[in-house]
């Protein structure tokens, strides 16, 4: 749980950057899929700061998810939202309400309630389909991005951030369906691929989400696609279990770490001044 945690101060962390940086950059083609932006955007110092957070908050992220269940670690990850809040807050001077700083205890709060309920991680490999399902789930996130560009505004932000997360989701999956690591077995095991392009994927969304709608909107879409998916199949097909006699205890912190990560949703946006790339400093 700690390594959890620990990728959670860096995935927040990085949010932060990154929205700044993707904000910063000239404008998209308009598609929810743009390489070219992802690529102005790591011209930004801020971006690729916020990438190395990032690979760092991956490799903390792969040691949780071999040692404790998925929905432990999907709720400490969307409570990034709260180290996002706290850095915003430190970096950015973003000013939070006595309600805001209130959901960042209503966080923490949850993750502990989690932390003392979640038992090891499940130790069943799932269906055959599992892993060929988690591919097709990683392509559908693409071609859904593609298709989000066209929407109105807000929904636009809701698709992509919702397909960010059902791509960080699929990462989540796809790390415990990786058993061998010699050439032959990860050239063949299909979860591999899903692995790369899932993650491929919600970093390509999610960026177009930062620059061209609500980015709180996009962020609360986020959580949502990364939370929810990932820790049903982790119980229903992976074996994840919580302490024996506390499963109603899993459940509330985990409801109650989401409820408290949607409700910073708003600091996903960090408060950018789009033209300087530095905070405005208001409430968005």
């Amino acid at each position: 749980m700690i390594c959890a945690l620990g990728s959670a101060v860096c995935y927040g962390t990085a949010s932060v950057l990154q929205a700044v940086a993707a904000r910063a950059a000239e404008p998209g083609t308009g598609s929810g899929v743009d390489a070219a932006l992802l690529l102005r955007a790591l011209r930004q110092w801020r971006y690729l700061a916020g990438l190395a957070l990032d690979g760092l908050g991956f490799v903390l992220q792969i040691v949780a998810l071999r040692s404790v269940p998925i929905y432990a670690v999907g709720a400490a990850l969307a409570a990034s939202l709260a180290v996002t809040a706290v850095v915003a807050a430190r970096l950015l001077r973003v000013r939070l309400s006595g309600a805001e700083w209130a959901a960042v205890g209503v966080v923490c709060a949850g993750l502990a309630l989690l932390g003392l309920s979640s038992g090891a991680e499940g130790t069943e490999s799932g269906p055959a389909a599992l892993g060929p399902a988690m591919l097709g789930v990683a392509a559908a996130v693409l071609l859904a991005g593609a298709v989000a560009g066209r929407l109105p505004d807000r929904s636009r932000a809701l698709v992509l951030g919702f397909g960010a997360g059902t791509g960080f989701g699929v990462v989540e999956v796809s790390v415990r369906l990786i058993d061998g690591f010699t050439p032959g077995e990860l050239v063949t095991n299909p979860a591999v691929y899903a692995l790369l392009l899932g993650g491929g994927a919600a970093f390509l969304l999610l960026t177009s989400a930062f620059q061209r709608g609500s980015v709180t909107t996009a962020t609360a879409g986020m959580v949502i696609g990364e939370t929810i998916g990932p820790a049903l199949v982790g119980v229903v097909w992976l074996g994840d279990r919580t302490r024996a006699g506390l499963g109603w205890l899993a459940v509330v912190g985990f409801a109650v770490a989401v409820a408290g990560a949607l409700a910073l949703a708003r600091f996903g946006e960090a408060g950018v001044d789009t033209k300087t790339g530095t905070g405005a400093g208001s409430r968005t």
